[in-house]
């Protein structure tokens, strides 16, 4: 499986997680709101859209896989991910952490992280 096969299987496995497209890039959202998107500004990144406090766990952690998108938007937690570079975990946490801040307590609360 490639890692953006590997992307969009992850984020469609949440509760609610459906896929649409946005300036030509599939985006991926729940209740509406996007919490992640592939292939911008290529296809060699995912975005995933964090608080600021995640944003620089995950660039500390791994600063070769993630890193702030330009912009204010980054500055707010918008975070690229380097598909090659980062590993299943790393790509699933920050994918939970995305979808964890835009879905409803409801279903949060149908999610468990270790299923």
């Amino acid at each position: 499986m490639t890692i953006d096969a590997d992307f969009r299987t992850i984020a469609l496995a949440f509760p609610g997680a459906v896929e649409h497209a946005h300036a030509r890039h599939p985006d991926f959202r729940v209740n509406g709101k996007v919490f992640a998107s592939l292939g911008d500004p290529d296809e060699a990144w995912g975005t995933v859209m964090l608080t600021p406090e995640e944003q620089q766990h995950f660039i500390a952690t791994a600063p070769e896989s993630f890193q702030p998108a330009p912009g204010p938007a980054g500055k707010q937690g918008e975070t690229r991910v380097h598909l090659a570079t980062t590993d299943h975990h790393q790509l699933r946490d920050a994918l939970i952490a995305a979808w964890r801040g835009k879905t409803p307590k409801r279903m949060r609360d149908q999610f468990h992280e270790h299923e």
